[in-house]
């Protein structure tokens, strides 16, 4: 949590979430610990069975309902919400609902990480409103990053290249199992400052047609194409990018598809312009790789927005018809998977500029051959 001096950014944000909700005739804005808390308040609370709730009105005060043992963290939040404590032989849920006022017959939006069992007590003590899903409200503030954010996403991306170019250099994997191997490029992210609670897949051989693939137990062989998928936050914005080298001297094949995956990571770059749809981003990179012949082995969309989580709004997604606007922040990573075989995959994290689109990663995308 920064300083009292800096609760200005999220006294904004709630604004702006009032105006949201005003648009879209929604009453109360109900946060329990999320991203969508942290975006508001900068407060990263643990999830647990003790509610913590943030309760942003329409029109009025916005206020925090939380458990007396963890309350004192929100003295340095008190000049933008105020702190309600519950004991822990209070209902927190009754609490909030003594101290919103004129609910009957309102509509609350509920974040979209709320726990169901809160869900439902908040229901039980409200009968008389409506809840729905607050991601409607809060889509469209998260959606578009702002200068800091920016800021954030792109050191967020330099550490992760840092921590990639040094494991190239600094790694042999020959022999070594994915989990041994990933625990190299822990380390390494932990080196750059980058925090724990990231992810990562190693995916070596045939595992590397899983574009999910759980690390495992694996040893990774001469003549294999090993994938690389990781990511970790920098001050709660996630970074996010994915390699994929070959033991040894590639394959004809391998190199042929490491070529066409690369092509199409470059096309749907190239692609990036505000006013574009989401789906075109999409279908830039497909279309390459259908092109070359492989279309049936790229099963996945091309991109998921990024930011306070790994995988949020906008999606580069066929369907998808959103316009791009400056400052959306999604990932570009074209793949092609032969099962049986292997799989490549090159993912970098793009920002919709005014103009077209900058990359948060520049880690060499040249195939590298590692022993």
């Amino acid at each position: 949590m920064t300083s009292e001096g800096g609760n200005e950014i999220y006294r904004a944000r709630m604004e702006r979430a009032k105006a949201e909700m005003a648009r879209q005739g929604v009453d109360f804005l109900f946060i329990t610990p999320s991203s969508d808390l942290t975006y508001l308040l900068g407060y990263p609370a643990h999830s647990s069975e003790r509610m913590t709730l943030l309760c942003v009105p329409r029109e009025g005060e916005p206020f925090v309902v939380a458990p007396t043992l963890e309350a004192n963290r929100l003295d340095n939040r008190r000049d933008i919400v105020d702190v309600h404590r519950w004991e822990e032989t209070e209902s927190p849920s009754g609490l909030v609902a003594r101290l919103v006022e004129n609910a009957e017959g309102a509509s609350i939006g509920v974040s979209d990480q709320t726990w169901a069992v809160f869900l439902i007590r908040m229901q039980q003590e409200l009968p008389e409103t409506t809840f729905t899903s607050g991601n409607s409200v809060l889509r469209e503030l998260r959606m578009v990053k702002d200068a800091r954010e920016i800021e954030l996403l792109r050191e967020a991306g330099a550490r992760a290249d840092r921590a990639w170019e040094q494991f190239i250099v600094s790694s042999r994997i020959a022999g070594r199992t994915e989990r041994d191997v990933a625990g190299d490029i822990r380390t390494l992210m932990s080196d750059e400052g980058l925090e724990p609670g990231g992810f990562l897949i190693v995916g070596s051989g045939s595992n590397s047609a899983s574009p999910h693939h759980m690390t495992s137990d694996r040893v990774i062989q001469q003549g294999e194409a090993v994938l690389f998928d990781f990511g970790s936050p920098y001050q709660h914005y996630y970074s996010d990018i994915t390699r994929t080298v070959h033991v040894g001297e590639p394959s004809d094949e391998f190199r042929r598809v490491y070529d066409v995956v690369l092509e199409a990571n470059r096309a749907a770059r190239a692609a990036v312009r505000p006013g574009v749809a989401c789906e075109t981003i999409d279908k830039a990179a497909r279309d390459v790789i259908e092109q070359a012949g492989y279309g049936e082995n790229f099963i996945h969309r091309v991109g998921h927005g990024l930011g306070l989580d790994g995988h949020e709004e906008p999606y580069m997604v066929g369907g998808n018809r959103l316009p791009l606007v400056p400052g959306m922040v999604f990932s570009d990573e074209p793949g092609i998977y032969i099962p049986g075989k292997f799989g490549v995959r090159t993912e970098d994290i793009l920002v919709c500029t005014e103009d077209g689109a900058e990359s948060f990663n520049d880690a060499t995308r040249e195939l590298i051959v590692m022993q």
